[in-house]
């Protein structure tokens, strides 16, 4: 069964119970990672904490680093050395839960719709537990005949996939959106960003006509091809997308040694 934790006990996933009262629960008021497993070895560990340490202090919410870095080595330790993925949430409840999940299968490229979406400027920065917003543009996307969602403002501009960063090729140059366009700061973005010549740009819905190439990048997905965006079909996967790709896995092998 899978492993978690609650409050620095480990426990089966089944017997881990949040009461209905915890305003993470009801108010989707708290902060949370995912953190990949590599045969047993977390890729970015300390990144991800100090992300979810800052996303907390912009919500106002008590965290204790130690313990939630306690409570991953501790779920680390039991899982083994399997593939997988570690969540960590920390409750406005004053909760620490963690989990060790096995990796979803993934599809060797995906299509996605673009779904209109204003960010709430007051969470820039932080990775909440208030993902209804995005969940439902994943959701709108698959009943366009999409696999996920590509997020726009009203005004046209191109942000992310609701749980994944956007690059595309235009010019003959692989391209991203700025964080100034209220995009979450993605810890996979930031690798690839170090190792892939990567331009940070706005793009626009008008764009998407001009794309060569398009993926998506998370800690889940690594680079993950785009082969069609609003039914305009792309190459998959382009040079610069296998580039990036490589490029990321070799980086990941790299800090893991």
């Amino acid at each position: 069964m899978p492993v978690a934790c609650l409050d620095g006990e480990i426990r089966d996933a089944s017997q881990v119970l949040v009461p209905a009262t915890d305003e993470g629960l009801l108010r989707g008021d708290g902060v949370f990672e995912v953190i990949r497993l590599y045969g047993g070895r977390p890729f970015a560990l300390d990144e991800h904490l100090a992300r979810m340490a800052r996303s907390a202090e912009n919500l106002r919410l008590p965290f204790d680093a130690d313990a939630v870095r306690a409570d991953a080595e501790a779920l680390i330790d039991a899982a083994g050395a399997a593939d997988g993925r570690l969540r960590l949430v920390v409750t406005r409840g004053g909760r620490r839960i963690g989990l060790v999940e096995a990796m979803p299968d993934q599809p060797p490229s995906i299509a996605l719709a673009t779904v209109e979406h204003a960010p709430v400027r007051l969470l820039d920065g932080v990775k909440s537990l208030s993902y209804a917003a995005n969940m439902l543009a994943t959701r709108l996307a698959q009943e366009r005949g999409a696999d996920d969602a590509l997020l726009t403002t009203p005004h046209g501009r191109v942000l992310e996939a609701p749980t994944a960063a956007f690059f595309c090729v235009l010019d003959g140059a692989l391209v991203t959106p700025p964080l100034t366009d209220h995009i979450l700061d993605s810890i996979t973005r930031r690798h690839l960003m170090a190792v892939a010549d990567v331009e940070e740009r706005p793009v626009t819905r008008d764009d998407i006509a001009r794309m060569d190439e398009a993926f998506v990048a998370s800690t889940v997905r690594e680079v993950l091809p785009v082969h069609a965006i609003d039914g305009r079909e792309l190459p998959m996967p382009g040079r610069l997308t296998r580039e990036a790709a490589g490029r990321l896995r070799e980086r990941i092998a790299s800090l893991l040694a």
